[in-house]
């Protein structure tokens, strides 16, 4: 009786975690922390990139912003069309509050359909802890 059950648990144990990969979404964290807009722009080509490969409902994608990243980010930014087309496609494009803290931003001078996350650094080693890939353009 107890190796029946050992058995049945050890075959559940080999079934299971294939079927699960299955169902999850791939996680991809793209980090944002430098000015130049060419790298912004290239961020926001991969995003594109990453989702007509997986497909937009298979994969989980964060741009997350920090340091001198922050200024494309904001109300103004010259890349503003851009974020909003990224985020329409499910994308999540989240500042740092400490940067903004730093810089003496509020959310009025962000673009204004972006998350925010305390800390920007902190979030990307926490979801690549749970197996997100991080991607830096």
């Amino acid at each position: 009786m107890i190796r029946r059950a050992f058995i049945a648990a050890s075959l559940f144990f080999l079934v299971v975690p294939p079927v699960l990969a299955q169902t999850a979404n791939t996680g991809v964290v793209i980090q944002i922390s430098d000015e130049s807009e060419k790298t912004w722009n290239q961020a926001l080509n991969v995003t594109r990139n990453i989702q007509a490969e997986y497909g937009k409902d298979k994969v989980d994608i964060e741009v997350v912003v920090f340091g001198n990243g922050a200024n494309l980010l904001k109300f103004d930014s010259p890349l503003a069309n851009r974020i909003d087309d990224t985020l329409a496609s499910g994308v999540q494009v989240l500042m740092c509050e400490n940067t903004m803290k730093g810089r003496k931003l509020t959310a009025a001078d962000m673009h204004p359909k972006v998350g925010y996350v305390k800390a920007g650094i902190v979030e990307i080693i926490e979801k690549q802890k749970h197996g997100w890939a991080v991607v830096r353009p």
